[in-house]
């Protein structure tokens, strides 16, 4: 048996667990060679058995499994039947309420004076240095507490607090307030009037037709 010995060797050689030695004789090796395969036969036919039966099992649970996942996924939709854009001049409508509220100004003077140095928008800086919605100069700013002039609510409050100022300083007279808050106190106070500037002269013009036209939408309400 040339070829069984030759394959014994390289088992041997390469120390693949040979269990009973290389010395037996070689009718001990036929013998024992015919019932270990036929042992082994039979082996493998029911292990091949198992394994078919294991592997059923496992593409049965598998499913089921999947099948349950499936089941608990969430069905979330969502859907937008109704968008608004809202206005710039209502977008800050909750902070002028709540600035005229402490500062006892009319909302409508805050808003008018937003809207004519900004256009309501909060991040504009002037060629000045002037910043955010109520275009604060940054040591005016500093000064009223603000510690970020482009955030909305810190820029109208200070805003608002420099109007209430304004109004205290000059008797509640709105158009020399306005032209102080464009000019500035000190020259206004020079004049003691609004000043003769082009630029400031129209601003108080700008601001005080916004308010009339405030009033007459209030009226016609």
């Amino acid at each position: 048996m040339p070829d069984e010995l030759e394959f014994g060797e390289r088992l041997n050689d390469t120390g693949y667990g040979v269990r009973n030695g290389g010395d037996r004789r070689a009718q001990d090796r036929r013998i024992g060679k015919r019932a270990k395969r036929n042992r082994r036969r039979g082996q493998r036919r029911r292990a091949g058995m198992r394994s078919l039966l294991l592997a059923a099992a496992a593409l049965a649970t598998s499913h089921s499994v999947r099948t349950q996942t499936a089941a608990l996924k969430p069905n979330v939709s969502v859907s937008m039947q109704d968008f608004r854009a809202v206005e710039p001049a209502r977008a800050y409508d909750d902070l002028i309420a709540e600035a005229a509220g402490i500062y006892k100004l009319d909302p409508e003077l805050i808003r008018a004076v937003m809207r004519a140095e900004s256009a309501f928008n909060p991040l504009v800086v002037s060629r000045a240095g002037a910043q955010g919605l109520m275009q604060l100069m940054p040591a005016l700013a500093e000064e009223l507490g603000v510690d970020d002039p482009f955030d909305p609510r810190q820029n109208i409050m200070g805003g608002a607090r420099y109007l209430r100022w304004l109004l205290d300083r000059h008797r509640g007279n709105v158009p020399l307030s306005l032209a102080s808050y464009n000019a500035g106190p000190t020259t206004v106070a020079r004049y003691k009037a609004i000043p003769p500037f082009k630029e400031t002269r129209q601003y108080v013009k700008k601001i005080t037709g916004f308010l009339a036209e405030a009033r007459d939408e209030g009226t016609n309400e």
